[in-house]
């Protein structure tokens, strides 16, 4: 065989070990107050990459605490902001607990947060950007877990953990440290003053996975020119998870100028409803999910907790919409 024809052979060879990984896709599934619907409180999402590594994002109040059955391996805690809704200052004590439009959150998680109970238990690395990596570090060292387990991602740069990188992206919203995180004399003399923490700007995320999927987690957040210079331009994100339920983030309306006009992805899944955005498992009328899926271009998901939905790189739904 000539030279050029065994590296032709060789070329080829290549490409085709290549095909099983490239048609491999991303596991998401939604952990919600409610199984089978997408709830006023639901926010927690498991991103599973080909290669087995499990990121679990903004476990909020709708995961029960370390021990829900739900989670499994766990290896990477994303947090967008310290809100309690994101981070967890409380949680439901079972699933299907109170009612889609007003989920029990009887559970408290303060001062240490849903989400550090849970990297404390799975052994697993807390990602955030900004200021918020000594907050969570600090969290950690007080319950006796690792502070190094505490990991920046700051604007502008990247971490490859896992086989997964993830980016921090701004986003256009408040980050403030509720004082019952505090705790003791300084966090009761924050409360009296009606004053929170700092801990920088609040963040949203872009995740490249190793099937080469690119998903914006878009946080709490308005309308940003990043949006389209940055998530769209440089990232290319082609699948988004969507903030939208008026009032502490973008609405309807405004969400679905973001995902139409300024990132433009492949598919959508809608997050942050604070409403009961389901009705056995399908869109309640007049709700302003609806008005998000009616005003969007392009297919938008719901998160019907506990079921697994599957993303090719292309950003397309393979499977579980």
């Amino acid at each position: 065989m000539s030279l050029s024809l065994r590296h032709a052979a060789l070329a080829a060879l290549a490409w085709a070990i290549s095909l099983p990984l490239a048609a491999q896709t991303v596991k998401v599934t939604p952990l919600g107050g409610f199984d089978g619907e997408f709830c006023a409180q639901d926010r927690a999402l498991v991103f599973e990459d080909p290669n087995g590594t499990r990121i679990l994002y903004d476990p909020g109040r709708s995961v029960v605490g370390a021990s829900d059955v739900r989670l499994g391996r766990i290896d990477i805690v994303l947090v967008s902001h310290l809100h309690g809704d994101h981070v967890g200052n409380a949680h439901t004590q079972a699933v299907n607990a109170g009612s889609c439009a007003a989920p029990d959150m009887s559970v408290s998680a303060v001062p240490t947060t849903n989400a550090v109970a849970i990297a404390l238990a799975k052994k697993a690395k807390i990602v955030t950007g900004s200021e918020m990596p000594p907050f969570f570090a600090a969290k950690l060292r007080a319950n006796g877990g690792n502070p190094a387990d505490s990991v920046l991602a700051r604007f502008g740069g990247s971490v490859l953990l896992g086989g997964v990188r993830i980016a921090t992206v701004s986003v256009q919203h408040s980050n403030g440290v509720d004082p019952d995180f505090i705790g003791g004399e300084l966090g009761k003399a924050m409360k009296e003053a009606g004053i929170a923490g700092d801990v920088g700007l609040a963040t949203g995320y872009v995740l490249r996975f190793s099937n080469g999927l690119v998903a914006y987690l878009s946080g709490d957040t308005g309308i940003s020119a990043d949006q389209d210079l940055v998530v769209r331009g440089h990232y290319q994100a082609r699948l988004a998870v969507m903030n939208m339920g008026d009032g502490f983030t973008t609405g309807p309306a405004e969400a679905a100028y973001v995902v139409n006009e300024l990132v433009k992805p492949a598919a959508v899944i809608a997050s942050h409803a604070n409403e009961a955005g389901t009705v056995d498992g399908k869109l309640r009328p007049g709700s302003k999910t609806e008005a998000f899926v009616k005003a969007s271009k392009m297919p938008v998901h719901l998160p019907l907790s506990g079921k697994t939905m599957e993303f090719d790189a292309a950003g397309r739904c393979t499977a579980g919409c």
